[in-house]
């Protein structure tokens, strides 16, 4: 089934609908914006947005192929999350596999009807594209459209979905349509929570589900703030910025989750994913040593109790 088919494109500034699924370019009459399928990716971006976001992009880029992200060829790309043909970074795609592999076997297990599913900080598509493979409907987002570790590895897979080049706070999509909205290891980029989730919660359709995956929590705040200066002070020093083109959250605390659930009427559950007995020790090791607080990867979901 196309995924044309399955979600409907707005406007991203007043969300006015488009009817025309197959059209390669759409245009705005009340906002007098127009927006363009360059390269089987819709780029979506406000024009005054696209220009604040280009240090953020240009700096996270740079950090990126300096990690070595990314492969070559279409068995890297599907394969993820449980094989990364590159080896360059297993410990994390050892957690990114756990927290997959909760999220299915507790929210969406193999057989479970099919639904429309956004996955936001899609990156390379891993997420997106096992979902489709699976039957359902996904719409995948992110600001990176290169063809390395962005939207543009669309073309490695074999199953369908929908490349959307946008901010998580301007979704080009129509109200209400959207069974599941994921955080794919990228919540913690927004600059603020509460108008993030207000957005997702737009999307949604009654009884839709949250989910936030492989985003840092903490349960001192102190120690997020730490990992940021940490993480800041390395970047200046091998890259030569600091990385924070953006006023970024960077982490979450169990704290700042019941605020924003609060103000939103959203009830959260947590799932714990076993990432094995090293994993688990951690925290202690931390204490003994006196080093800051590890941070914790749940996979975070919120119902509404509006």
């Amino acid at each position: 089934m196309s995924p044309h088919k399955a979600l409907v494109l707005a406007c991203p500034l007043c969300h006015r609908p488009w009817s025309p699924p197959y059209a390669r370019t759409l245009t705005c009459p009340d906002d007098d914006l127009t927006f363009a399928l360059v390269d089987g990716i819709w780029r979506f971006l406000l024009p005054e947005r696209a220009t604040r976001l280009r240090p953020f992009i240009r700096e996270y880029e740079r950090v990126r192929e300096a990690e070595g992200w990314g492969g070559t060829g279409p068995a890297h790309y599907r394969g993820l999350p449980f094989h990364d043909s590159s080896g360059r970074h297993p410990f994390i795609w050892h957690i990114r596999s756990g927290s997959y592999r909760a999220f299915r076997k507790k929210l969406l297990p193999p057989g479970a009807e099919p639904q429309r599913i956004l996955d936001l900080g899609a990156g390379a598509g891993w997420l997106a594209y096992r979902l489709a493979r699976a039957g359902h409907r996904v719409a995948a987002v992110d600001l990176m459209v290169n063809g390395v570790d962005g939207l543009g590895t669309h073309h490695h897979y074999d199953a369908s979905y929908l490349p959307l080049q946008a901010e998580f706070d301007h979704l080009p999509l129509a109200h209400a349509q959207a069974d599941m909205v994921i955080f794919n290891g990228a919540f913690h980029y927004s600059v603020d929570y509460g108008r993030t989730l207000r957005e997702a919660l737009r999307v949604l359709r009654p009884k839709g589900r949250i989910v936030i995956m492989d985003s840092p929590l903490y349960r001192d705040g102190g120690s997020g703030r730490q990992m940021v200066q940490e993480r800041e002070e390395r970047f200046l020093s091998q890259y030569g910025f600091r990385g924070n083109a953006l006023p970024h959250e960077n982490y979450l605390t169990f704290e700042r989750l019941e605020e924003v659930a609060a103000e939103l009427s959203l009830r959260w559950r947590f799932i714990q994913p076993t990432y094995g007995l090293r994993w688990a020790i951690r925290p202690w090791l931390a204490r003994l040593r006196g080093h800051r607080e590890p941070a914790t990867f749940h996979v975070i979901v919120g119902d509404s109790t509006g």
